[in-house]
């Protein structure tokens, strides 16, 4: 049958609509809305259990660990403790027995050789003196009648005489035992009462057979045996004691137990002949003990700070790889730093090998690093004339010399043999633990400024040239009329003595003095010309820059001339003052020359006015202090003091100001130059006011001395 003709059952599904599909739809959105925090929180749950099971399993199994290591501990500490305490127990049952035998034999020891009853007295007393845990010494006979007593110098008396006669039942039960067994016995301990009535002891009687018949009692106090025949150090902290056999406790010393504190005991026999007692020692320890010793919390701690460990791990290398960073950075900041100066750098070890050389130094010698950094080499920019003198040098510095702040000019060597000047500091290098590990050194090259240095002083000194060139330019109207006088004396002693040689040319006999007489004036006055065309000379000549050691005397002769050419002409005279003995200064002739004259000069034209009537020039060298201590040097003064109308307060701040000057025709470089002159020597060149007019100038030279 067709498919479409098959007839279909009615079925119960029905497919939804629109309608139905809205109907359903419209109730299943508040459902939706609680549903998906749920399955949020269960994503979050499922993810957060994933993450930390295995350190909350971590976290139990290192607790579980923990416990069994504080218990297995906490019990081998108990095994241990009561181990040492059955130990030190035994020993000391061993030292009690020791004790007590010696006592046996320093008691028959005391009736060695036949003594009567006072020399034993004397023994027994010092045996008592000795041994503090007996209480009395008794010699008894045979019966065991009393021979002698001495009771303990170091407790009151215990018993009484009437008491300790043949029938005390305790020594006659020990000497009975001792009887028996030929060797000394002991009897049951006894309680005894005090004579004085408060208090008693415990008592432990000793009775020793001797040769001959009789017997020595010694009275033992247990608890004196405890004290002196057991080690102190057994009794602190723990409680020793004697008990019977039954665990009836005698006598006890040491320590008693603290609240809180968990007691071990041990407890052994000791079995003297007549009697057994039993020696217990009770430990205190005080409980609970979490940390039994120092191993288990030190396991303790390891377990814990496992955990702490793995966690802080991540952190930490987090950490680590953000400051290898950062180290990293800064070490490229340090490298780009150091390859951009100019300035040289070098570190050496305190054995003076290089271990480190920046590009600027390489560049400045020539050399590479690897070349400066070999220790089997010598030092390449060293020149090797002076290669002795940086050796001296470096082991100065080597043996802990601490280098000057302001460094240190030195030179040296290129690869290619040339030499240039450096100008050097030093400083410790100190590393991390703040101990010196070598020496930094910083390198600048200071050719450059040594040209520029040569020609600031070719400058300056071709400024000094013109500046006396300019002064004798003005000088040259005064050497025609210096110069006419000797001339024309000249001229008129020669005609004088043409005149007396006659026509023949030979003097009679009474004009031959006279003729003398002119030739000699001749001769001065030719000098004297000769010597202010010297003097002017000399002034103009440039010479080398030598210090010299001068008189202040020559210095100023050599001006003198230059001087008086102008004095004479502006009709001022010249007063010198100098003082007796002057020393020798050290200084270059022809600049302190220039000082002098420019000065002088300077006084003669600030007199330069026609109001002035007195005109009067004073030149004065003295002896000036220069600064205290034992090593100062000595100055001279050179002063030169005028009659002018003196310095105005507005002059005086630009004096000194190159090419400021208060005169038409000047240059403004004479006080410049002659300051910069003053201070080049070390000196110090200043004005002051002159009363009641006029102005002084001063300047100061180093002696020679």
């Amino acid at each position: 049958m067709p498919r479409s003709s098959r007839p279909r059952a009615p079925s119960s599904r029905r497919w939804p609509t629109a309608s139905s599909e809205a109907a359903v739809s419209a109730p299943s959105l508040p459902a939706a809305r609680v549903l998906r925090p749920a399955f949020a929180r269960l994503r979050f749950l499922r993810s957060f259990w994933r993450r930390w099971f295995l350190w909350v399993l971590l976290a139990i199994l290192v607790l579980a660990l923990l416990v069994t290591v504080v218990w297995l501990a906490g019990r081998h500490e108990v095994e241990q403790t009561q181990t040492v305490l059955d130990r030190d127990t035994a020993d000391a049952v061993a030292d009690l027995r020791d004790g007590l035998q010696r006592n046996v034999q320093t008691l028959r020891a005391s009736l060695a050789g036949g003594v009567d009853r006072e020399q034993w007295e004397g023994r027994a007393s010092a045996l008592l003196r000795d041994h503090r845990e007996w209480l009395r010494l008794e010699w008894r006979d045979p019966a065991l009648r009393p021979l002698g007593a001495v009771d303990s110098p170091y407790r009151r008396k215990v018993f009484g005489d009437n008491e300790r006669g043949p029938e005390q039942i305790d020594v006659e039960q020990a000497c009975s035992t001792a009887r028996k067994l030929g060797s000394a016995a002991y009897s049951p301990s006894h309680y005894v009462a005090s004579v004085q009535g408060s208090g008693g002891l415990e008592v432990l009687e000793l009775c020793v057979p001797v040769e001959g018949g009789g017997y020595l009692v010694a009275a033992y106090s247990l608890r004196d045996t405890l004290t002196e025949l057991l080690a102190p150090m057994l009794s602190r902290g723990q409680e020793v004691a004697f008990t019977e056999s039954d665990g009836t406790r005698l006598v006890a010393i040491g320590a008693p137990r603290r609240i809180g504190t968990r007691v071990f005991t041990s407890q052994q026999l000791i079995d003297l002949p007549g009697v057994t007692l039993m020696l217990r020692i009770d430990g205190w320890r005080a409980v609970p003990d979490l940390f039994p010793n120092m191993l288990t919390a030190l396991v303790t701690a390891i377990s814990i700070a496992l955990v702490s460990v793995l966690v802080l791990l991540a952190r930490d290398t987090r950490r680590r790889l953000r400051a290898e960073r950062d180290l990293g950075d800064a070490l490229a900041f340090r490298k780009a730093m150091e390859d951009s100066v100019i300035t040289g750098l070098r570190a050496r070890d305190l054995q003076g090998r290089i271990t480190y050389v920046n590009p600027a130094f390489c560049e400045m010698v020539g050399f590479s690093a690897e070349e400066l950094m070999r220790s089997d080499v010598e030092v390449p920019y060293w020149p090797t004339e002076l290669a002795h003198e940086y050796q001296r040098r470096q082991a100065v510095r080597l043996a802990g010399a601490t280098p000057p702040r302001e460094g240190f000019e030195s030179v040296f060597m290129r690869k290619d043999g040339s030499r240039f000047p450096v100008l050097i500091f030093e400083a410790p290098l100190i590393n991390a633990q703040g101990s010196q590990s070598g020496w930094m050194s910083a390198f600048i090259d200071i050719s450059e400024q040594r040209r520029v240095e040569e020609l600031s002083r070719a400058s300056q000194e071709r400024l000094q040239a013109s500046a006396r060139l300019a002064t004798v330019g003005e000088m040259a109207s005064l050497l025609s009329h210096e110069l006419t006088q000797p001339l024309a004396a000249i001229a008129s002693y020669a005609s004088g003595s043409l005149n007396l040689l006659g026509a023949d040319g030979s003097p009679q006999d009474g004009d031959r003095q006279e003729v003398a007489m002119a030739v000699r004036r001749i001769a001065e006055q030719a000098d004297r010309a000769g010597q202010v065309i010297r003097s002017v000379h000399d002034f103009v000549r440039r010479r080398d820059r030598t210090r010299e050691s001068v008189t202040p005397q020559a210095l100023v002769d050599a001006v003198l001339p230059l001087v008086r050419l102008q004095a004479r002409k502006l009709g001022v005279r010249v007063e010198l003052a100098l003082e007796d003995n002057l020393p020798a200064v050290v200084c270059d002739r022809t600049l302190v020359e220039q000082v002098l004259l420019n000065l002088a000069r300077n006084g003669m034209q600030a007199m330069d006015m026609p109001e002035l009537s007195e005109r009067v020039l004073r030149l004065r060298v003295v002896r000036a202090s220069g600064s205290p201590g034992p090593d100062a040097r000595r100055w001279l003064e050179f002063s030169v003091a005028d009659l002018g109308c003196g310095i105005s307060a507005e002059v005086a701040s630009r004096l000194f100001t190159p090419f400021f000057t208060t005169r038409a025709d000047g240059m403004g470089l004479g006080l410049s130059l002659c300051r910069t002159v003053v201070e080049q020597h070390g000196g110090v060149l200043m004005h002051e006011p002159q009363r009641p007019r006029g102005t002084v100038f001063r300047f100061t030279l180093a002696t020679a001395s």
